[in-house]
């Protein structure tokens, strides 16, 4: 589904990514993790248009999509959950959902988006009237869930969707990212939560200075004697 081949992305004179190369088959949640700095969110902001690489491809679906501008991407079949959720504060839970449909013209289709991510999370539902700045952490990560989902993204990406919540709304948070993926979404997931990210993923990455330094199946990852002192405290 996606194929990421010796990307480079630059911050002025600043290498970010340094030749990172990457792959998400259909179905698959994978975990991007690494410490601050490590490159993890830049990662995310090219592949949605928001950054455009200095070198490498972008492969999704067969095409290259490295140059493409955001609303290029999304129409392809890319949404971002960006990092913090960046709900709109002052407008409805709706109104939210309602700018991530801003490409389905359809009137028909648009009230089944809605009925889709209102099955997915009821508590949304019972919010929709309420202004999204008024939410807590754990309901707006489910707005911001919920209006990429408006988009019918083939991929989501997910930047650190634990961060700001309590330790007792992450468990909940990562038990609605495997909802959204067993609805049929696949997933590549930005997350410092080490953990958290690789018990629930198929396989994952390891940057360090924006460089891939270690990749494989989850559970191998989770067993790495390195990667448990570096990142998961144990």
């Amino acid at each position: 589904m996606l194929e990421i081949r010796d990307l480079e992305c630059r911050y002025g004179s600043v290498a970010a990514l340094k030749g990172v190369s990457l792959s998400v088959e259909k179905g698959q949640i994978v975990a991007l993790i690494g410490a601050n700095g490590a490159g993890k969110s830049t990662m995310l902001r090219s592949l949605s248009g928001l950054l455009q690489p200095s070198r490498g491809s972008i492969i999704f679906e067969g095409e290259d999509i490295a140059l493409c501008s955001p609303p290029q991407v999304l129409k392809r079949g890319i949404a971002h959950c960006p990092e913090g959720r960046h709900v709109f504060p002052d407008m409805s839970v709706e109104a939210n959902l309602e700018m991530g449909a801003y490409l389905n013209r359809d009137g028909k289709g648009r009230k089944e988006d809605f009925e889709r991510v209102y099955t997915l999370f009821p508590l949304v539902h019972e919010r929709r009237s309420q202004l999204a700045g008024t939410l807590s952490g754990g309901e707006q990560q489910m707005v911001a869930m919920g209006r990429a989902l408006m988009a019918h993204p083939k991929l989501l990406l997910m930047d650190e969707p634990s961060m700001g919540l309590a330790p007792i709304l992450v468990e909940r948070s990562f038990e609605n990212i495997q909802q959204v993926h067993q609805s049929g979404v696949a997933m590549l997931i930005v997350e410092q939560n080490a953990n958290m990210a690789l018990s629930i993923a198929d396989r994952g990455y390891v940057l360090s200075t924006g460089r891939c330094v270690l990749e494989g199946p989850a559970n191998e990852l989770l067993a790495h004697e390195d990667l448990r002192k570096a990142y998961l405290g144990r």
